[in-house]
C-alpha cells in the first residue's frame, strides 16, 4: 500500500504544535510558577499576579492528573475514567510525597515529629480524588456526549474531589501542612481561588475538549 503523501499540515501537527507546547511548559516552570527561578508575576501569597502564576502553574499540574481521568470518564466511561485515576493519581502521591519527605527541613521535621509524606492522609487523597473524579464524571454523565449533562458532571466531580481535599488538608493532614492549610483560610477569598478555581475551569474546559473530540470521532460513546 503506498504511503500518504506528505502534507505541509504534518509540519504543523508533527513538529510546530509539539515546539508551542515545550515553549509553553517552559514559560510557565520557569517565568510563571512563583518557584520558578526567573518568576515575573510574584510570590503565590504576596500579589494577585502570585495567585494566578500558582493556578497557572502548580494548580495546572493537578488539573493534568485529574484532567485526563475526568476526560476517559466523560468520553469513555466510569471505569475507563475511575482506572486512569488510579495511575494518573497514584504517580503523582509517589512524586509529591517523595518530594516533601526529602525536601522538609529538620526544624520542621522537629516541630510537626514526622517527615514522612507517605503517611500523609491528604497526600494519598490526591490518588483517591484522581480515581473518584474519574468514575464520578463517567457515572453522572451516563454516557450522554450532552454538553449540559457532561459540564454538571464534571463540575459536580470536581467540586466534589476539591472540597475533600481542603477538608483533609486544614484537619488531617501533618502538622506544618495543617498550620498551612489553616493559615491560608484566615483570607477566605484567597483560599477560595487557590482551591477552588482550578477544579471550576477543569469542569468546564474538559467538557468543551470531550464535546470538541466528538465532532471528530474521537469518543468512545455515542451521542445522543
Amino acid at each position: 500500500m503506498e504511503a500518504e503523501r506528505f502534507k505541509l499540515s504534518d509540519i504543523l501537527y508533527g513538529f510546530i504544535v509539539p515546539m508551542i507546547l515545550v515553549l509553553l511548559i517552559f514559560v510557565l516552570a520557569v517565568y510563571v510558577n512563583p518557584n520558578g527561578e526567573f518568576h515575573v508575576l510574584g510570590d503565590t501569597d504576596a500579589t494577585i499576579g502570585g495567585i494566578i502564576a500558582a493556578i497557572t502553574s502548580q494548580g495546572f499540574a493537578k488539573m493534568i492528573v485529574l484532567g485526563i481521568p475526568l476526560l476517559l470518564g466523560l468520553t469513555w466511561n466510569k471505569w475507563a475514567g475511575g482506572a486512569a485515576g488510579f495511575i494518573m493519581g497514584g504517580m503523582y502521591y509517589v512524586a509529591m510525597a517523595g518530594k516533601y519527605s526529602m525536601d522538609v527541613v529538620p526544624w520542621i521535621q522537629d516541630i510537626q515529629g514526622s517527615a514522612n509524606y507517605f503517611g500523609d492522609i491528604s497526600m494519598l487523597f490526591y490518588l483517591v480524588n484522581a480515581v473518584i473524579i474519574g468514575y464520578m464524571a463517567g457515572a453522572l454523565s451516563g454516557g450522554s456526549m450532552n454538553f449540559k449533562r457532561m459540564l454538571g458532571a464534571a463540575l459536580t466531580a470536581g467540586l466534589t474531589t476539591a472540597v475533600i481535599q481542603a477538608y483533609l488538608e486544614y484537619n488531617f493532614s501533618l502538622e506544618i501542612g495543617r498550620w498551612m492549610s489553616q493559615a491560608m483560610w484566615d483570607n477566605p477569598l484567597d483560599a477560595f481561588v487557590k482551591t477552588f478555581i482550578p477544579s471550576i475551569l477543569l469542569g468546564v474546559i474538559i467538557p468543551i475538549l470531550a464535546k470538541v473530540m466528538s465532532w471528530y470521532g474521537l469518543s468512545a460513546r455515542k451521542q445522543y
